[in-house]
């Protein structure tokens, strides 16, 4: 069974409400048709009911009536949203007249909607920017106890399946922080694994990447990631995280063995955690376009609860195969 048949079968065994805030945007509707078709989640759409309906009956939708569907501009939980909204940023001085205006934006609804427990997960991203996607996220909803930084892994699936997990790796920060410092850089270590194990379905080899193998060069760079492997450590014992590596000693045996002797992870790694958000960006695309790869993602990490941002460029697919994802973490809590 392919890994997205797989996530959707485990999705379906727990259903999870995900809300789709872009609820008149094309793509969105035919994944949503498409994801209560398959009966995996329960979704929320964002949108005007009659447009809803009017724009599904165009594209000859035949299970949006299986969504339930929000009316940003009339719906009878706008004053206990907006209270919750004052509530949680009058410190930045909200107003509740702010907040009424706010809250008509479907991409501050639906993290209110999460933040209130009327929804478990959102995906957005095919009309909006990541920028404003990912704002009332960290206004609302914020990151998980014990992280600060959010990160974004992609699941690489690889036609040579001697790499990683029968072919199967982890990549991570690809899609967030551009220069995360030593602390961050273990915390985004720490969520990869986690994202791993809830969603891979394996248990994380973690090779923290540098120009260096074990002090073969002498950097600030270098020292950031060797800092930031023993904090990984420390931070999660049960993990296997081994730093600092360069990517063929991480991922060749014999030069993991010839240069890292005697490590459980040089050249078996299946989780590469890059020092920089430019090197993970670069790396993935340089895999998925010349080695031919799926990537899938990114998945967002280290949130309260899943929040996932989709590329303007997606496709109905994409959206789906994120649905499947974030129900999964929904019902996995990563």
């Amino acid at each position: 069974m392919e890994f997205i048949e797989q996530l959707k079968l485990k999705a379906s065994q727990n259903k999870k409400r995900i809300v789709l805030p872009e609820g008149l945007e094309e793509r969105t509707l035919k994944a949503a048709d498409v994801i209560l078709g398959e009966g995996f989640a329960e979704i929320i759409l964002i949108g005007n009911p009659e447009k809803v309906k009017t724009e599904a009956g165009k594209m000859g939708l035949q299970n949006i009536d299986k969504a339930t569907v929000v009316d940003p501009e009339n719906h009878d939980k706008l004053d206990s949203y907006t209270d919750l909204m004052v509530e949680i940023r009058k410190s930045k001085g909200l107003t509740k007249e702010d907040a009424l205006q706010l809250i008509k934006n479907p991409l501050f609804l639906a993290v209110m909607m999460i933040k209130a427990g009327d929804a478990d997960g959102e995906v957005a991203g095919a009309d909006n920017a990541t920028g404003d996607v990912l704002r009332p996220a960290f206004q609302y909803v914020k990151t998980a106890p014990g992280i600060s930084v959010v990160s974004g892994a992609f699941i690489m699936i690889l036609k040579d399946k001697e790499f990683g997990e029968d072919g199967m790796m982890v990549f991570a920060d690809c899609a967030v922080h551009p220069n995360p410092t030593a602390e961050e850089l273990a915390e985004i270590a720490v969520s990869t694994g986690q994202t791993t194990r809830a969603i891979a379905g394996f248990e994380p080899k973690i090779a923290m990447l540098s120009f260096s193998t074990k002090g073969s060069a002498k950097h600030e760079m270098v020292d950031k990631v060797v800092k930031a492997t023993e904090l990984a450590k420390q931070q999660a014992p049960d993990m296997k995280i081994e730093g600092e590596l360069q990517s063929d000693a991480a991922i060749i045996p014999a030069i993991g063995q010839k240069k890292a002797p005697g490590s459980e992870i040089a050249g078996q790694a299946n989780v590469l955690v890059f020092p920089t958000l430019e090197t993970g960006n670069i790396a993935y695309k340089l895999v998925q376009r010349m080695g031919h790869a799926e990537a899938i993602g990114p998945i967002l990490q280290g949130m309260a609860a899943p929040i996932n941002d989709l590329s303007r460029g997606c496709s109905v697919s994409d959206i789906v195969n994120l649905v499947a994802i974030t129900a999964n973490q929904a019902a996995g809590t990563v």
